[in-house]
């Protein structure tokens, strides 16, 4: 099983706000995420993969604003 983060432990690793991570679900979050009952989850795995796909080694290569890799 994979470790499971709850929304606060996934903002501090992520280095952002909670409120970001519930206004991302409600438009179409570029991380995936489980819903338990009330509760909100995220694997590890899911947010190292999304953190990967944000390294860039140019600013050429960021294409205007891309956050979803």
């Amino acid at each position: 099983m994979s470790t499971l983060l709850n929304e606060k432990e996934a903002a501090l690793r992520l280095g952002c706000s909670i409120y970001k991570l519930q206004k991302d679900r409600r438009i179409g979050s570029p991380i995936p995420f489980l819903k338990i009952g009330r509760s909100v989850r995220y694997q590890i795995e899911d947010i190292d993969a999304y953190m990967e796909r944000q390294r860039f080694t140019s600013t050429m290569e960021y294409v205007g604003g891309r956050d979803d890799g």
